[in-house]
């Protein structure tokens, strides 16, 4: 491997500051940073770390995500891939760990401790503590992903804790998932052993969770945006805070991932080093990223920018290789899945009026918790209907791991005027989710769906288009620009039809996920947050 040396204001975080150095690469590692007078106009920074990121919500294979993330000077990614094993089980996650190893990349997977989020809703696998241990015992995961059953912790489930026990037997991190819990609850679930949190909305929230030891993970994704909420954390609890995603979709990757959050953190006056210590050190020391820090020693792992406040990538170092100049090479020659149902029909989804209001999930763009609201309902023949003029749509979620009865709900704030949306991505389970104007064009979207063993899909009566996802119904197998540009052109098809949502895909993938608040649909009905249990449509 070659042996290069580069002048640059390089940074320091020993100093917590910029200095002009000379950086030496032998062998792919740093072997000596020297004081200069004088440096090129250039800076040199760590790689940015992803410290929760879903892989398969960017719809691409872990290679072709690497591919575009170092693009925007990521380097590395703490990925729970637990929507994989939620529809491939043990298998999925190992074919994600398969793949990451041949990519010049820093993945970390976790074992996916909630698979299925929970036991009301159908899904492809179940992963018991045993599994996890077979996949700690392979070196396949490297840390426990976010236990999203807060209820089966507080309340003592002895599977649940067991898997957050073998955070400890193995020590290592086992992220939490506790949106608005406080007090006595919260006190108990980071005594059983969790010790992060992603989903806080408010200061106040984030604070209670770092007082009691938590790591809080300030997110900013395609859907979820809490970044200009919880950014103060920055600079008031530095070693406390870490930057993620969540979730990405293709077209946000492109644009910028991490960098735009980067951006957004300058633009309000960040200290640079409170930054890369969020956006960098932070979760390569909790969490173990391999990935080098930029010292004497560590492999050289960094980004050259010719300028620091608008991060102008000139180089992306991984290694002692520059991947801009010598691109990642790797393609996705193989792929998994599990798609076991029928076509539906226009009768399989038809509601019948009943006595009452109709309860119907009220989405908000940017949050991915919802409320819940009552309305008449729109009727015709005695089936309750879509009612597009006042933005209540009938949302169908359908188990595509057997045959059985869809389950129906409505909602209000996708915005549809015509058409309907559909996605084999819906967490957790990843059932076939769909929203649209009328019976009609639902049935035909979800079958669009079947027909192709996954995809995102957009329909209307003279058209169709789709963006097939043949891995696990969750990811492409094509590059990232390509993948982008299908996943656009069908966002755009939906937000054309009238939806306002800023990503209508992400936001449809995430009402089915019943451990967020308020209220949600699985594919075996209505769900209540509030009282955590089914409940009817009518009221």
């Amino acid at each position: 491997m070659k042996q290069f040396s580069i002048k640059a204001n390089i940074f320091s975080f020993k100093n917590r500051c910029f200095e002009k150095s000379e950086i030496f690469v032998d062998n792919g590692v740093i072997s000596k940073i020297v004081p200069r007078e004088t440096v090129d106009d250039l800076f040199i920074v760590p790689g940015f770390v992803d410290s929760h990121v879903h892989i398969e919500s960017s719809m691409l294979s872990p290679v072709e995500f690497a591919k575009a993330a170092v693009e925007n000077g990521v380097l590395g990614a703490v990925c729970d891939p637990h929507e994989i094993a939620n529809v491939c089980g043990v298998s999925g996650v190992k074919f994600m760990k398969e793949l990451d190893d041949s990519v010049p990349f820093s993945f970390l997977f976790g074992a996916p401790s909630c698979v299925p989020a929970t036991n009301l809703e159908s899904s492809g696998a179940v992963l018991s503590s045993k599994d996890l241990e077979i996949l700690f015992n392979d070196k396949v995961v490297s840390f426990i992903g976010e236990m999203m059953n807060f209820p089966g912790v507080i309340c003592g489930d002895k599977d649940v804790l067991d898997i957050v026990a073998l955070g400890e037997r193995y020590n290592v991190p086992v992220d939490g998932h506790a949106p608005g819990l406080s007090g006595g609850d919260l006190g108990r679930y980071v005594n059983a052993g969790v010790q992060t949190d992603h989903e806080c909305v408010t200061v106040e929230e984030a604070l209670e969770k770092i007082s009691l030891g938590m790591k809080v993970l300030i997110r900013e994704g395609s859907a979820a945006k809490d970044f200009d909420a919880l950014c103060s954390l920055i600079k008031t609890n530095n070693a406390d805070v870490m930057a993620c995603t969540d979730d990405m979709h293709p077209d946000t990757l492109l644009s910028g991932y991490l960098k735009n959050t980067y951006l957004k953190a300058v633009a309000k006056g960040f200290d640079f080093a409170d930054i890369f210590q969020v956006m960098s050190k932070n979760p390569v020391d909790f969490y173990g990223v391999d990935l080098g820090m930029l010292g004497v020693g560590d492999r050289a792992d960094f980004v050259v920018l010719d300028n620091l406040e608008k991060y102008s990538v000139r180089s992306v170092y991984y290694g002692g290789v520059d991947l801009l100049k010598d691109k990642i090479d790797v393609k996705t020659d193989r792929v998994i899945n599990n798609f076991n149902v029928d076509f539906i029909s226009e009768a399989d989804i038809k509601v019948a009026k009943e006595q009452g209001l109709l309860k119907v999930i009220e989405c908000t763009d940017g949050s991915l918790v919802t409320s819940v609201l009552k309305v008449e309902p729109k009727v015709d023949g005695g089936f309750v209907v879509s009612d597009a003029v006042n933005d209540i749509l009938k949302i169908v979620v359908v188990n595509r791991y057997s045959n059985s009865k869809p389950a129906v709900g409505f909602i209000k704030g996708i915005g549809l005027k015509k058409g309907a949306m559909v996605s084999s991505v819906s967490h957790d389970s990843h059932n076939i989710i769909a929203c649209g104007v009328n019976d009609k064009l639902i049935a035909k979207a979800v079958n669009l769906v079947i027909e192709n063993k996954g995809g995102v899909g957009f329909v209307d009566d003279d058209y169709e288009s789709i963006l097939p996802l043949p891995i696990a119904g969750l990811m492409s197998d094509l590059p990232c620009v390509d993948v982008a540009r299908k996943y656009v052109e069908v966002d755009s098809l939906a937000k054309k039809a009238g939806s306002s949502l800023g990503a209508p895909y992400m936001t449809l993938a995430f009402m089915s996920l019943l451990v967020i608040p308020e209220i949600k649909l699985g594919d075996r009905g209505l769900f209540d947050f509030k009282t955590f249990n089914f409940t009817s449509l009518f009221e």
